[in-house]
Formats: C-alpha cells, structure tokens, sequence
C-alpha cells in the first residue's frame, strides 16, 4: 500500500479539519484546564469523583451537606407545596440516617421544622400568608 499508519492519520486529520470537521469544538481557542497546575497523579480521580458527583465523606457529614443542599433546593421552589414535599423527603433522610448504624461520627441531626422552612421560603420570596 506504501502509507504509513501515522501518515494515514495524519492525512485523515487534515481532510477533516478541512471539512470543517473541527470548527466549534468546545474549549475552542482556550489554554487546556489545569495546564498550569502542578502534576497530579490522583488528577483522574478526582477528576471521576467531581464528574459523577462521588464523595468519600462519612454517612454523618454527607447526610449533612444533602440536608444543606435540599433546603437551598426547597427554597428555590414554586409552591409552599413543593417545599414541604421536600421537607418531607429530608425528614425521612435523616430519620432512615439516624436510626442506622454508620462508621464515622454520628449522624444526630434533628427533623426539620416544615412551617419554620416554609416562612423561611416566603419571606425569601416576599410572600404573605400561605401561597
């Protein structure tokens, strides 16, 4: 055949970004992220663990920073509705959490107040009365 395998790669490459095959990339244009950073060899898994959204926190701690995130989520919500069908799903979390047995620290958090979050998401929204 006389081509080598890298000038047969090569050759696809250039007619390919002739196509245009290549205009509009994301990142297009800008420096690699973490190019200036100092080597890493972990890089991967971290990189996996942000990605998939992994943690290797204690059941305690993770359960804590869920109910975090769900109360910020709640308040973001519609209806009062809404967010005391979300404080019902955190208040199960937490009671499922602290009736089992985990490693690490306890997990001793207290149910959350659904009328003491609702006033907290209508005056966040300026709201009066409930909506």
């Amino acid at each position: 055949m006389g081509i080598t395998r890298e000038s047969l790669v090569e050759r696809r490459i250039r007619e390919a970004a002739e196509r245009g095959e290549f205009d509009d990339l994301p990142g297009a244009g800008k420096p690699l992220p973490g190019l200036d950073e100092p080597y890493d060899e972990m890089w991967w898994v971290k990189n996996l663990m942000e990605r998939e959204q992994l943690s290797l926190l204690p059941p305690a701690l993770e359960l804590r920073r869920d109910v975090e995130r769900g109360l910020e989520q709640a308040l973001r919500l519609a209806s009062e509705t809404g967010v005391r069908r979300a404080v019902k799903l955190l208040n199960v979390k937490i009671c499922v959490a602290n009736r089992t047995t985990h490693a690490g620290p306890d997990t001793n958090l207290n149910m959350l107040d659904p009328d003491e979050v609702v006033r907290a998401w209508q005056k966040g929204r300026g709201a009066r009365g409930p909506g």
